[in-house]
C-alpha cells in the first residue's frame, strides 16, 4: 500500500480495508531524489478515497501516476490558444549571494514591489539588477531584510541545517493532516446533496483543495478582495468547476453578505497567514463559536507555531529553506527542486481528503470540526519518510492526460482531473469563466 495512505486512513476515519477500493497503477512519473511520486499519488487517493466513503456506495477509485504528474505540471504545460505562461515572473527564483543561495518569489506585482523597495532599487528593476545586489550581500541578512518589508525571500538551507532550527521543532509538533472534533456541542447534520464550500484561498494548495472538493460534488464559491489581483493562468489551472466573486471585507456591508453565506455554509477553506482574517471575524476559533455546525479547513505555509509562523510563504521558498533544494540540487552546488510545485498539490489534496471526511463524520456524530494542513509539514514527510519511489518515466508526451476546453477567455488546454471514481464524472464541470464573474450567492439561491 501506498506509505502516505497507510498512514492517514485513520486520520480520516477510514479502516485500512478502504484501501481495497483503490485502484492505484504501478510507476512513478515524477523523477526526483525525494519519493514525490509517493506524495504525490498518495494525497490524491486520500482525497478520492474520502469523495467516495462521503457517499457511502464505496466506489472504485482510479489514481495513474502519470495522470497525477500532468495534473501536479499543469502549470508547466497548460496552454491558451497555444501560449504558455511561464510559472515564474523574472524576479522569482535562485541568486547567488555573497555566501551561499538564496530563493525570491514576486510572481504578484506587491510581492515584486516590496522585493525591490527592500532592495533599494525601483519597483520596475528587472532581474540582472537584482541579482547584482544580492550578489553583494549576504544570505542571511537578504532573508531577514526582505521578510521584515513583508516581501518574500529566504536563504536556501540544507536539510541538516533546517531541521536543526527552531521553526523545524515547531512544524514537528503538527500532524501531516489534522482532522479534529472541537469541545462545541453541534448536531448531526447530513451530508447535503451539494455541501457548500466558502472558498477563502489564494495561489496554489487552497485552490487545488476547493478545486477537489468541486469535482467531488460541491458548489465551491471563491471569494477574493477587488484589489488583490490575481494570475489568469493560476485561476484557470485552480478554478476549474467553482465560481468565483469579489468582496472588499473593509465594507461591513460586504462583510454582513459573507457571514450570510456562512450561516448557510456547510465548510469554510481559509488560506490566509495566521491572523490575516480575525479582524472580519473570520478565524477559526471565532467561527467555531459563532457557527458550530461550520467545518473550518485551514492551511498555512510554515504552521501557526514558531517564529515563522506569520510569515509569508509559497512551495518553491518551503523547498528553499528546509533543505528539499539542495537534496534536489544536480550538482550539489546550485539548489533544484522538486519536478512540480508538489507541496502545494499534496497539500490541497490532504486537506480536500480532510475536508470530506469531516463532513461524513459531522453527519455521524454531530459536533464542530477543524481540519488543517501545512506546507513545511508536508515538506518533513518527504525529508523524514523512509518511502521509496521506483524509477521515474517522466511523460515526455502528456497529450493523452489533457483536455482542450473552448472557453471565453480561448481554448484552454489543462490537464484532466488527478483521478476518477466509478460512475463519477471524469472531466471538470467547467473551464475558463473569467476570474471574480460570479455573484456572491449559493448556487441554489
Amino acid at each position: 500500500m501506498n506509505r502516505l495512505v497507510q498512514e492517514l486512513l485513520p486520520t480520516l476515519g477510514l479502516a485500512e480495508t478502504a484501501a481495497g477500493h483503490l485502484d492505484l497503477a504501478a510507476g512513478s512519473a515524477l523523477p526526483a531524489a525525494l519519493p514525490v511520486n509517493t506524495l504525490a499519488c498518495g494525497s490524491v487517493a486520500l482525497a478520492a478515497l474520502a469523495a467516495t466513503a462521503l457517499r457511502g456506495d464505496r466506489q472504485r477509485v482510479h489514481v495513474d501516476p502519470r495522470q497525477v504528474s500532468v495534473a501536479f505540471r499543469n502549470d508547466q504545460l497548460q496552454t491558451v490558444d497555444g501560449e504558455r505562461e511561464p510559472a515564474f515572473a523574472p524576479m522569482s527564483g535562485f541568486f547567488p549571494a555573497r555566501d551561499g543561495w538564496v530563493r525570491t518569489h514576486a510572481n504578484y506585482p506587491h510581492h515584486r514591489d516590496r522585493l525591490a523597495r527592500a532592495l533599494d532599487l525601483p519597483h520596475d528593476a528587472d532581474r540582472e539588477a537584482v541579482a547584482a545586489v544580492i550578489a553583494g550581500r549576504p544570505a542571511q541578512e537578504l532573508e531577514d531584510v526582505i521578510t521584515a518589508d513583508h516581501g518574500i525571500c529566504v536563504r536556501v538551507r540544507t536539510r541538516p541545517e533546517w531541521l536543526a532550527g527552531e521553526q523545524a521543532s515547531a512544524v514537528e509538533q503538527h500532524p501531516v493532516l489534522a482532522v479534529d472534533r472541537l469541545p462545541f456541542e453541534g448536531p448531526t447534520v447530513p451530508v447535503p446533496e451539494r455541501p457548500r464550500i466558502l472558498d477563502l484561498t489564494r495561489v496554489i494548495a487552497g485552490p487545488v483543495a476547493t478545486r477537489t472538493l468541486a469535482f467531488a460534488g460541491c458548489d465551491v464559491l471563491r471569494i477574493d478582495p477587488p484589489w488583490m489581483p490575481e494570475l489568469q493562468a493560476q485561476h484557470l489551472d485552480t478554478d476549474a468547476g467553482k465560481r468565483s466573486t469579489l468582496v472588499d471585507l473593509h465594507d461591513e456591508h460586504a462583510r454582513r453578505r459573507v457571514h450570510a453565506l456562512l450561516d448557510r455554509a456547510d465548510v469554510v477553506v481559509t488560506g490566509y497567514r495566521p491572523g490575516a482574517l480575525a479582524a472580519y471575524g473570520l478565524d477559526a476559533d471565532h467561527l467555531a463559536r459563532t457557527h458550530p455546525r461550520l467545518i473550518h479547513a485551514g492551511l498555512s505555509a510554515w504552521t501557526p507555531s514558531g517564529p515563522w509562523g506569520d510569515r509569508r510563504g509559497f512551495d518553491s521558498i518551503v523547498q528553499a529553506a528546509t533543505g528539499i533544494a539542495m537534496i534536489e540540487s544536480a550538482d550539489g552546488i546550485r539548489p533544484g527542486a522538486l519536478p512540480a510545485q508538489a507541496l502545494d498539490h499534496a497539500t490541497g489534496y490532504l486537506l480536500a481528503a480532510g475536508v470530506l471526511s469531516a463532513l461524513r463524520l459531522r453527519a455521524e456524530q454531530g459536533g464542530t470540526w477543524r481540519i488543517s494542513a501545512h506546507l513545511a509539514r508536508t515538506a518533513h514527510w518527504l525529508l523524514r519518510t523512509d518511502a521509496l519511489d521506483g524509477p521515474a518515466q517522466p511523460v515526455d508526451h502528456p497529450e493523452p492526460w489533457l483536455v482542450e476546453t473552448p472557453t471565453e477567455l480561448g481554448l484552454v488546454r489543462q490537464s484532466r482531473p488527478a483521478f476518477r471514481i466509478d460512475g463519477g464524472p471524469s472531466e471538470f464541470a467547467w473551464v475558463g469563466r473569467r476570474f471574480g464573474r460570479d455573484a456572491a450567492e449559493w448556487a441554489d439561491d
